[in-house]
């Protein structure tokens, strides 16, 4: 009994690292330039805005729910409280009906934040071309810089004297890099870090509560 109970308190560790884990991709997502940039330049009518904001306060809740389940689930453990494993059980359970919408939205609508994003780009790239003394243009500097890329290519090869102007100097490493592409890699390695931890925590959720809830706890038995 006691090397179950040493399991489970580390197995509830392991669920409040991927919680912190959860919050600190959520704190990314919200603050990291990569994202911000585009948000704070997104057009009201854009669904970027709503969906940046979304998948910061949905992992948010996912992750303070997570700490608190497995802070309740160790000290249930310990004490073999019958009141904490419930507690825990219901946080574990909260937890888990958050994490499968949230991964099968990931899956369903897996192009639906990258279109967004690079809608934003391709509407201030296209101001910017159009009238290049625009305000636009030091937004689409700082998209090249963070970014690392340069412009975008296109099929009516007009596009030449917008990224000679745009790209930011001291930076002709980045020059042949379409942003398009640049942006599509980025959100699909960040894409596939969410759904892998995602993964992840779902996996425990369900394998933590079960051997919990399973042994007898003080006062239900003689």
């Amino acid at each position: 009994m006691r090397i179950t109970k040493c399991q489970l308190v580390a197995a509830s560790l392991c669920v409040m690292l991927l919680g912190l884990s959860i919050a600190t991709l959520s704190t990314v997502t919200r603050y990291g330039l990569h994202f911000s940039i585009i948000s704070n330049i997104a057009p009201e009518s854009s669904s970027y805005r709503d969906i940046h904001h979304a998948a910061f306060y949905v992992g948010v809740f996912l992750s303070m729910t997570l700490i608190l389940a497995a802070l309740l689930s160790a000290v249930a453990t310990v004490r073999e409280s019958r009141c904490l494993t419930a507690t825990a059980f219901f946080c574990f359970a909260l937890a888990f009906c958050g994490m499968i919408p949230a991964l099968c939205w990931r899956y369903m609508h897996s192009t639906e934040v990258e279109d967004s994003m690079l809608d934003v780009y391709d509407l201030v790239y296209e101001e910017v071309r159009r009238n290049g003394s625009s305000s636009k243009r030091h937004e689409l500097t700082l998209i090249h810089e963070i970014f690392l890329c340069c412009g975008k290519h296109s099929p009516l090869g007009d596009t030449a004297a917008v990224e000679h102007k745009m790209c930011h100097p001291g930076t002709e490493q980045t020059a042949g890099r379409d942003c398009l592409q640049e942006m599509h890699g980025f959100l699909k390695k960040h894409m596939g870090f969410v759904s892998t931890l995602l993964g992840i925590t779902i996996g425990f959720t369900v394998a933590v509560p079960v051997p919990v809830c399973s042994w007898p706890h003080r006062g239900l038995v003689s």
